[in-house]
């Protein structure tokens, strides 16, 4: 086991760990998303194909921070119409295709795992 001359030793090993850490976060959030996205590809209805082809990832990255967001660029209106019930124009109302929440709820499950893997690994 090394011995440690000063504070200094020890401030640049967690600041190793710290970058080491938000970098693997990083590729993850972004790993993850991306699979979400081609998962909503394939679980998104198809009438004509134009809705489920419109996903896309948005990625913002900052100091200490990563933000990824997926959304249907092409047709956003329908989201919320397929994912929850209406009213129908002539009465009635319309039966839900719900499509994001269950491949929401997995890859919020797994990048979680992931990112406990990343901080207990160090990276």
């Amino acid at each position: 086991m090394a011995k440690y001359n000063s504070i200094i030793d020890i401030s640049e090993i967690l600041n190793d760990y710290s970058e080491e850490v938000q970098e693997g976060i990083s590729k993850t959030a972004q790993e993850e998303a991306n699979k979400g996205k081609a998962e909503l590809k394939i679980a998104s209805p198809k009438r004509t194909g134009e809705y489920s082809r419109g996903w896309r990832v948005n990625t913002k990255k900052g100091r200490g921070f990563i933000s990824c967001i997926i959304h249907n660029a092409t047709n956003y209106q329908l989201t919320h119409l397929l994912e929850k019930p209406h009213a129908k124009r002539n009465g009635g109302i319309t039966t839900p295709k719900v499509h994001i929440k269950p491949v929401e709820e997995r890859i919020v499950r797994e990048y979680e795992n992931q990112v406990e893997k990343i901080i207990k690994n160090g990276g």
